[in-house]
């Protein structure tokens, strides 16, 4: 099979809708014959569509939940820095970064992108080494966040945001921690929110380049919240001050 394969309704429909030329073919189950993929070939009329058996699939996929659906696609696309730069200078809103620190889970980062995208984050930065890429398990959980959030992977993070707060933007990170609850923040300007990873948190060259550091109030028995999660508790805080 030529091409990356990626699976699931939400992800192929957002290919089809945002990316058609990174679409090589399309692969449905058989028992997948109904209005829902009419209307999904209607997007895109010059794409092929193929029929397999379901246990075809299966067996290019056994251990995800493909919902009967498979797409061959160019690799996925990440963005350089200077991408992100010019992106940055051309919207007329106080830009708002997500910077996330060494999160290896796909689940976790497929979750953290769709919820990034709902809030209306510009872009999603990850550092290249010791955190995971855009995979199909990520594509496939972020419901098709990830075919329009520009995703960043850098080499040297601390950098990365130094040259954030140069061009004005403010460095928020989370900590348990930290004196400032994230409801007591000023989350209205130009913006990089940071979280660490599952159990460690962020690195301490992360957590020197922050402006400062915000925690989450925990009221109950539990110490932490998941990444996925604290990233939207973050983010719908950010969103509801910037509307």
């Amino acid at each position: 099979m030529n091409g990356e394969m990626v699976y699931g309704w939400h992800v192929v429909e957002a290919l089809l809708r945002n990316r058609p030329d990174a679409v090589k073919r399309v692969v449905v189950g058989e028992q997948r014959q109904d209005a829902r993929l009419k209307q999904l070939k209607a997007l895109q009329p010059t794409i092929g569509f193929e029929t397999r058996a379901m246990r075809e699939l299966d067996a290019w996929l056994p251990d995800a939940v493909h919902q009967g659906i498979v797409a061959f696609v160019t690799p996925a696309r990440e963005w350089s820095d200077d991408q992100l730069w010019d992106r940055l200078d051309q919207i007329k809103h106080p830009p708002l970064l997500l910077v996330l620190d060494g999160v290896t889970d796909p689940h976790n980062l497929g979750a953290c992108m769709r919820t990034a995208d709902a809030s209306g984050v510009d872009a999603l930065i990850i550092p290249k080494d010791r955190a995971v890429g855009l995979t199909a398990t990520v594509r496939k959980v972020s419901a098709g966040a990830s075919e329009t959030l520009p995703l960043v992977a850098v080499t040297n993070l601390a950098r990365f945001l130094t040259q954030c707060r140069e061009r004005g933007l403010w460095v928020v990170g989370t900590k348990g921690e930290a004196d400032k609850s994230l409801y007591d923040a000023d989350l209205k300007g130009p913006l990089v929110i940071v979280l660490g990873a599952e159990g460690s948190g962020m690195r301490r060259l992360t957590e020197e380049n922050c402006d400062f550091c915000v925690n989450l109030p925990m009221r109950g028995a539990v110490e932490s919240l998941n990444v996925s999660v604290a990233t939207g508790v973050v983010l719908y805080e950010a969103l509801r001050q910037r509307r």
